[in-house]
């Protein structure tokens, strides 16, 4: 597999990196698979206010990306996986300091004055 989505069309890797992280919920989806694999329900539960469709369509891109793995048990009743591919987990690392960045600067109220800005 692998990400193929525009090729050739990217203006840089950031272009690029967003074309496969873009939307609302793909960046909350990789946060939950980051401390263990889930299942369906579970993400679901993590990321509040996702619909089923759109998790489902953003699990189904995000694995056609080689970004997350999708593993199917042979049992009764059939359940489903999802966990990080090796991508999915050096992707997760690349987002860690935007993550810092929005605790230190928007959670935390952390609000650049002009006084600070200058010197």
């Amino acid at each position: 597999m692998g990400i193929t989505r525009r090729p050739g069309s990217y203006v840089c890797g950031i272009d690029a990196a967003m074309d496969v992280i873009g939307g609302k919920w793909k960046v909350l989806i990789l946060w939950a698979l980051n401390e263990h694999p889930c299942r369906f329900g579970q993400l679901r539960r993590m990321v509040p206010g996702v619909t089923e469709k759109v998790l489902a369509a953003h699990l189904r891109e995000l694995e056609a990306d080689d970004i997350v793995h999708r593993e199917v048990f042979d049992e009764v009743p059939p359940h489903v996986e999802y966990s990080l591919t090796p991508l999915g987990v050096s992707l997760n690392a690349a987002l860690a300091p935007l993550g810092a960045w929005g605790r230190e600067n928007i959670l935390g109220g952390a609000r650049p004055t002009h006084e600070s800005v200058v010197g």
